[in-house]
């Protein structure tokens, strides 16, 4: 159950927006393993005007750049899931976005499952009742 929160240099673009939901929902459920049904993705758009790579406007360097945020249960995925991950979102990015920066940036941030949850109940309590039901 992660949440995603996607920033992309431009102009709001709907259709963009979809591709980029549904290509991370994707990505994160092949390889960190996160159920797609559970997946949030929040897309917002910076103008690339007021988007900045080694002080220059991305518009101005005819780039573009996106910066993902994606929060994790700590301890759910291991170091090469991630960089696996990394690699993937990048090429894939690459893919959807014209000219993109190297300087974009993707962050698997992993909090406490004691921290961090849905529908009003934090993860170690879903895990303990899931393991109490098989008791």
């Amino acid at each position: 159950m992660p949440i995603l929160n996607v920033k992309l240099s431009g102009a709001p673009d709907d259709a963009l927006a979809a591709k980029v939901a549904a290509t991370l929902s994707d990505l994160t459920a092949r390889i960190l393993r996160k159920d797609p049904k559970l997946t949030a993705v929040a897309v917002s758009f910076v103008p690339a005007e007021h988007w900045f790579v080694g002080g220059q406007a991305l518009n101005a360097k005819g780039r573009s750049s996106f910066s993902l945020d994606i929060l994790v249960v700590d301890g759910t995925n291991t170091k090469d899931e991630k960089a696996a991950y990394l690699e993937a979102v990048f090429a894939a990015m690459s893919g959807l976005l014209p000219e993109l920066d190297e300087e974009s940036y993707i962050l698997v941030r992993e909090v406490k499952a004691d921290a961090y949850g849905y529908g009003g109940r934090t993860q170690e309590s879903r895990y303990v009742e899931k393991k109490l039901r098989a008791a």
